[in-house]
C-alpha cells in the first residue's frame, strides 16, 4: 500500500509451557525473523504487569462470582488497542497501528487510506484524522475468521488510528502469500484458538493432554441437525464461539449433555435494544435461547457492522419462569367464576 511500516512484538504473559519452553520467546524469535525476510525494524515491548491488572485479575474474579468471563475482549480494549496503540503512536511516532485480525473499518473507503501519486500532506498523518463521522467496526472478507467480536470494545480513538490489511482476505490466501514472501517458519507454526494468555498452544491440545478425548457431535439446538464435530465436550465453554467448517455465519456454544457428548450451539438471533437513561441497555432476544452467561458479552451487529457490546450484567426471566408465569396464570382463568346466562326480563 506503500506505508513504511516496523514490526513490532508485544509479550503479555512470563510462563514456561509445561516441557519447559518459553512460548512468548518463541514467538518473539519468530517475529524477528519475518522482519528480517521483509527487511522491515523490529522492536518488542512487553506489558505483562499490565495485562495482569487489568485483564488476568478480572479475569479471576469473575470467575469467583460464578462468571464467565472473555479475556480476549478485555485485551483487545486494554492491551492491543490501549497501551500498544500509544506505544506505536507516542513512543514510535508511528501515524498508525495495522493488525492481522480479520475485520475491517469504515475508514478504509475512504480518502484517509487511499494512496494518491500527489505530493505528501504536509501535516502528520495523524493530524487528519479529524472527528467527522463515527468509525465503524465491520465483518471482513473473510466470515468464518471474522473476529470482529473480540474487537467490539475497541474505541473510537484506537479505531481511527487502527489498520486492518486482512480486510479483504480470507485466510488461504493470506498463507499464499505468506509462503510467496519466505515466511515458511509462520506457515508451519499451527493455529492459536485458545484463551491468549497461553500463547500459540492450542487449547484443545492443552486441555486433552491431561484428559481423554471424548468426540462428540455439534448439534443445531434449533433443528436438530449434526452442524460438525467436537473433540471434548470440556474443551468448550458455554457462549463460545463453535468452530463449524463450512458455515457462512458465527454459531455459539449454549448447551452441553455430558451424557451423550453432544454441544448444541446456535446462530446469531434478531433482537430489540432499548437505551436506559443510565447508559445501561435492555436487550429483547425474538426467540428465547439458553445459556446466557454474566460476564460474558452481549455482541450487537447489523448486517455486517458489529455496533459494539456490552458485558451481560443481569438475566430477564428463564424460559422456565416463563412457562410457571403462564400456567399460573391460565390456572387463575379456571379460578373465576364464570358468568351464567342472561336474564330475560318478563
Amino acid at each position: 500500500m506503500g506505508y513504511h511500516v516496523s514490526g513490532v512484538f508485544m509479550k503479555n504473559w512470563d510462563t514456561l509451557d509445561e516441557r519447559g519452553v518459553c512460548a512468548a520467546e518463541r514467538d518473539c524469535e519468530d517475529a524477528h525473523r519475518s522482519c528480517q525476510v521483509l527487511g522491515v525494524p523490529f522492536h518488542q515491548v512487553s506489558y505483562v504487569k499490565e495485562y495482569w491488572n487489568e485483564v488476568f485479575s478480572n479475569l479471576l474474579n469473575e470467575y469467583e462470582k460464578g462468571r464467565t468471563p472473555n479475556p480476549d475482549i478485555l485485551c483487545n480494549k486494554h492491551i492491543k488497542f490501549k497501551h500498544f496503540c500509544k506505544y506505536a503512536l507516542n513512543t514510535l511516532d508511528a501515524d498508525a497501528m495495522a493488525t492481522g485480525h480479520y475485520a475491517r473499518t469504515s475508514q478504509e473507503d475512504e480518502e484517509v487510506f487511499r494512496q494518491k501519486n500527489v505530493a505528501p500532506p504536509t501535516s502528520h498523518f495523524r493530524d487528519r484524522f479529524e472527528v467527522r463521522n463515527p468509525v465503524r467496526l465491520l465483518q471482513g472478507a473473510d466470515r468464518v475468521k471474522d473476529q470482529t467480536f473480540f474487537l467490539s470494545q475497541i474505541s473510537q480513538d484506537a479505531l481511527r488510528h487502527a489498520l486492518f490489511p486482512l480486510a479483504g482476505l480470507t485466510k488461504d490466501f493470506v498463507k499464499k502469500m505468506a509462503a510467496e514472501a519466505g515466511l515458511h517458519h509462520v506457515l508451519a507454526k499451527k493455529e492459536s484458538m485458545g484463551i491468549c494468555f497461553i500463547g500459540e498452544r492450542n487449547f484443545d491440545d492443552f486441555i486433552l493432554e491431561y484428559l481423554e478425548p471424548q468426540p462428540g457431535n455439534l448439534v443445531s439446538i434449533q433443528d436438530g441437525r449434526v452442524m460438525g464435530q467436537h473433540r471434548g465436550w470440556f474443551t468448550l465453554t458455554l457462549g463460545q464461539r463453535a468452530k463449524i467448517g463450512g458455515q457462512k455465519d458465527p454459531w455459539f456454544v449454549v448447551d452441553k449433555d455430558i451424557n451423550t457428548g453432544d454441544v448444541f450451539v446456535m446462530p446469531l438471533t434478531p433482537c430489540t435494544v432499548t437505551l436506559n437513561l443510565d447508559g445501561s441497555v435492555w436487550i429483547t432476544l425474538s426467540q428465547p435461547i439458553r445459556a446466557i452467561t454474566p460476564g460474558q458479552f452481549a455482541v450487537l451487529y447489523s448486517g455486517g457492522e458489529c455496533l459494539g457490546s456490552g458485558r451481560i450484567v443481569r438475566l430477564g426471566p428463564s424460559q422456565h419462569t416463563l412457562q410457571l408465569g403462564r400456567e399460573r396464570m391460565a390456572a387463575a382463568s379456571l379460578d373465576k367464576p364464570q358468568p351464567g346466562p342472561p336474564e330475560l326480563a318478563s
